[in-house]
């Protein structure tokens, strides 16, 4: 059935998204099999979502977002009557300078004006050739729902923790939005394939206008080099989680090879998203946070975006920042001067701001008259109630502390709210005192660095200031704890900017701190600042992004999934999916069989509520061990007792309880056990330690088996579980240092054994024995879906390609999922499995033979 999302994207508007147009280049090459490409013309392979690379190539970088760097304005002088001109004080553009000399950057996004779709063609053609920029043109209603509407309405509000509670809080999700989203990025993903060449192009994706863009370029270019950063925050899961598209975005953006975050605390919270919604682990490897999916890692970046240095410090250096920093010292002579810079937005935290300086003011009488709050504030991005009530309440409260504690010629609060040039921002930061920055939540906010940069001072600005020497630069930060750049500013007054008494406090403490102080915070910050700036930044993305792209061609890859839901498998190219032709072909040609079989997760499904086997199973496992070839075993972590009794009806079928510490032939055998362990002593350490765990862990419990105890957490939070399997885990290692056992994690699991029983005891012993009694295997089978099957897959490669066999068996040992694995195949599922044993028993001869049938034998000789 295909689900109500799929239904709405494959309507919409602009088409099927995933009916790609070609990109206009040479024909590319024609892919026979998944991930190998036909050399058609007897030139060099190349990728098959591809088209072969010129001779001379220039690294490129393609860098996507919702805004071309570039201002635009009417000029009917011009050709094509549009003026450009690139915007300096863009993110996109500083970032130039951490690639090298020699790398071309080509920009994707929109123009921040309307552009006539009678001048579009020529426009873009202009944008191309002078400044590098392909503009994506989305017409008028799709950029309001796309941008305004989705974006700046429902994900913008949510990713800064805001539900849509009731009407009046907030828009609720609208679906007919949802998919001019995906429409808009789809446009965007069609310029993207107009310029890319996909075999050396490294394309990067920016913030939460384009997080579905990675499965539209996955998707047309399999082996992309992609990689995506949020510029906002991610929040929590249980704020996340109420999203209706969490799973189709999520998925998108595992489609990146890189992900880049500002913090810690939103790398988190994707990663535990990733975790509950889709069932995902990740894991440190050499430093780097690597999350599996479908045999791509996806990697973690977690590095804050810096300020450009020289962009700053040339505005500081201009005559007009000069002059402007005398103005306002003038204007403020004999009076401290507090600054903030923000955006009029509902979650920037102004009329805390605001308040926090009204306490100031009523508690510390002797700064009235003697401090000044320079509020700039911004023009809004976005529009709607939220904003006008915003705006509403700065005004009023501005106004009530001017009236309460202004006197002629002295306002407390001085609003700036039209727009300023940067070299007047600049000069305000060269005068303040303190910058203060009271976000209630924000992604980065380079506000604080900016200040600190300039108040650094340059040449000029230090003869307008009187500042001496270099040692004597001062800046104090009081910063909120929510925003990204707290972290990073550890001399910084951190804040909760709802705790308006304590913001209060910080302000008067930042203005009243002694100098020496204030020097070695300044020089500590500046220390960073200088040395983390946008350079630095898009450097260490890019280099991580090219190391995280560095195998995509030693694999082969293939899609699979339809709509939002498409990933790529990529796998090593000796691992590929089990043929059931293929193998019943050789099964049919081999005499001496020995087949071991995993049981949860391989012949009945790990999500299934009833672990018996079903009819069907047992149907199939009589037919395979009737015939007199075949050695068939069901090795599984489970007790005897359960699969004893669940294999009662297959008489001939063998059965290796608790990774092969039990072991039964048959059922008119007698179970027989595994003779290296005699003390179960440890046991009794061990169990008081579980115990403790299972109390304080809600949904894990303790199973106990007669050789091994295993704790449970698969019901537990999924963090919490996990976190306390890894304290468990360390825990029992330790008390358990001198005992003879070892200690693993599985999936959802901690479990001790005894040393030397595991599954890949069971085959070496099996197939050792075959050997000892003249039976050599021509014949290997073994499935398994998890760690413990891995010891199989092993063992049968190297016990029986023993020198001393007088022939090399066919083996196919074939894990459950695609996957890594030491195995060499692979099957989808567990039904995938019933149906290559249904292939396998009826490919088998059960009439009477003259071939003498497997000898049983006992394996008590064998340990």
């Amino acid at each position: 059935m295909v689900s109500r999302s799929c239904i709405n994207i494959l309507d919409l508007a602009s088409g099927d998204f995933l009916d790609f147009p070609p990109t206009p280049r040479s024909l590319p090459r024609v892919m026979t099999v998944p991930g190998v490409i036909s050399d058609l013309d007897g030139g060099e392979s190349y990728d098959g979502d591809s088209d072969a690379p010129s001779s001379i190539y220039r690294e490129r970088k393609i860098i996507v977002a919702n805004l071309l760097p570039l201002h635009a304005q009417r000029d009917k002088e011009k050709i094509g009557g549009w003026s450009f001109s690139m915007d300096e004080d863009s993110l996109l553009l500083q970032m130039k300078d951490g690639f090298s000399s020699e790398t071309e950057v080509i920009y994707v996004g929109c123009l921040k004006v309307d552009i006539d779709p009678s001048e579009q063609e020529e426009v873009a053609q202009k944008l191309l050739e002078d400044f590098g920029c392909v503009p994506t043109f989305l017409p008028p209603d799709l950029q309001k729902k796309f941008y305004h509407k989705f974006c700046k309405q429902q994900l913008w509000p949510l990713f800064h923790y805001m539900l849509p509670i009731s009407p009046d809080h907030g828009d609720r999700f609208n679906r007919s939005l949802w998919q001019a989203y995906v429409s808009a990025n789809k446009i965007f993903a069609d310029k993207v394939m107009e310029v890319i060449n996909p075999e050396e192009d490294y394309v990067w994706v920016h913030d939460y206008h384009l997080m579905i863009l990675p499965t539209f370029l996955r998707k047309r270019f399999n082996r992309v080099k992609l990689g995506f950063f949020l510029h906002s925050p991610f929040p929590s899961s249980e704020i996340y989680r109420t999203l209706p598209v969490r799973d189709e975005i999520l998925k998108s953006m595992l489609n990146s090879d890189l992900i880049g975050f500002h913090t810690f605390d939103y790398a988190r919270h994707f990663l535990s998203c990733c975790s509950r919604m889709l069932g995902l682990d990740y894991e440190s490897k050499r430093g780097h946070i690597g999350l599996e999916y479908f045999g791509r890692t996806v990697y973690i970046k977690i590095l804050p975006v810096g300020v450009h240095m020289g962009r700053l410090q040339s505005v500081l250096n201009l005559p007009s920042t000069h002059m402007k920093v005398k103005e306002i010292q003038e204007q403020f002579k004999g009076k401290k001067i507090i600054v903030g810079v923000d955006d009029m937005d509902i979650f920037k935290g102004i009329s805390l701001k605001l308040l926090a300086m009204e306490q100031l003011l009523q508690q510390h009488t002797e700064l009235q008259g003697q401090l000044v709050l320079v509020q700039i504030v911004k023009p809004a991005r976005s529009t709607g109630k939220d904003v006008q009530e915003a705006k509403r309440e700065t005004y009023t409260t501005a106004k009530r502390i001017n009236e309460t504690y202004g006197s002629p010629g002295y306002d407390p609060v001085v609003l700036i709210d039209h727009q300023i040039p940067l070299y007047e921002t600049i000069a305000y930061y060269c005068v303040a005192e303190c910058c203060i920055v009271n976000a209630v939540r924000d992604g980065m906010n380079l506000v604080p660095y900016k200040y600190v940069v300039c108040r650094q001072g340059s040449p000029l600005v230090d003869e307008a200031t009187d500042i001496g020497l270099p040692s004597s630069r001062m800046s104090m930060l009081v910063v909120s704890e929510f925003i990204g750049c707290s972290p990073s500013l550890s001399g910084a007054i951190r804040v909760n900017p709802w705790d308006v008494d304590a913001v209060a406090d910080a302000l008067n403490v930042a203005i009243t701190i002694p100098d020496a102080e204030k020097q070695l915070r300044h020089e500590k910050h500046y220390r960073y600042v200088s040395t983390h700036d946008v350079a630095y930044w898009a450097r260490s993305f890019m280099q991580d992004l090219e190391r995280a792209c560095k195998d995509h061609f030693s694999k082969r890859c293939w899609g699979i999934g339809f709509g939002l839901g498409f990933r790529v498998v990529s796998l090593s190219p000796n691992f590929r999916k089990l043929s059931i032709d293929h193998i019943v072909s050789i099964y049919k040609r081999t005499n001496r069989r020995a087949i071991f079989l995993d049981y949860d997760g391989t012949i009945v499904p790990q999500t299934s509520m009833s672990k018996t086997p079903s009819p069907e199973v047992i149907s199939v496992l009589n037919n395979l061990c009737s015939d007199p070839k075949n050695i068939v075993f069901i090795v599984s972590g489970r007790g005897k007792d359960s699969l004893g009794e669940w294999f009662t009806p297959c008489e001939k079928l063998g059965v290796a309880a608790e990774h092969g510490y039990f072991i039964r032939w048959g059922t008119s055998s007698d179970w027989e056990t595994c003779n290296l362990v005699a003390d179960f002593d440890w046991k009794r350490i061990a169990e008081p330690v579980m115990q403790l765990y299972t109390e304080t862990t809600d949904g894990s419990f303790i199973e106990f088996k007669e050789s091994a105890l295993v704790w449970h957490h698969q019901d537990a939070d999924p963090d919490f579980g996990s976190c306390q399997a890894k304290e468990l885990l360390d825990h029992l290692e330790n008390v358990l240092a001198n005992e003879p056992v070892v200690v693993k994690r599985g999936q959802h699991i901690v479990e001790v054994k005894p040393q030397g029983v595991s599954k890949g005891l069971v085959a070496d012993k099996l197939l050792f024995t075959m050997v000892s009694r003249g039976q050599a295997p021509d014949f290997v089978l073994c499935i398994g879906d998890d760690r413990s099957d891995e010891d199989m897959f092993e063992r049968i490669s190297t016990t029986v390609t023993n020198p001393s066999l007088p022939a090399v068996p066919e083996i196919f040992a074939c894990t459950v999922g695609q996957k890594p694995s030491k195995a060499k195949y692979y099957v989808d599922d567990t039904s995938d499995v019933v149906r290559m044993l249904k292939g396998l028993a009826a490919a088998s001869n059960i009439k009477p033979t003259t071939q003498s049938p497997l000898v049983q034998v006992s394996f008590e000789s064998a340990y």
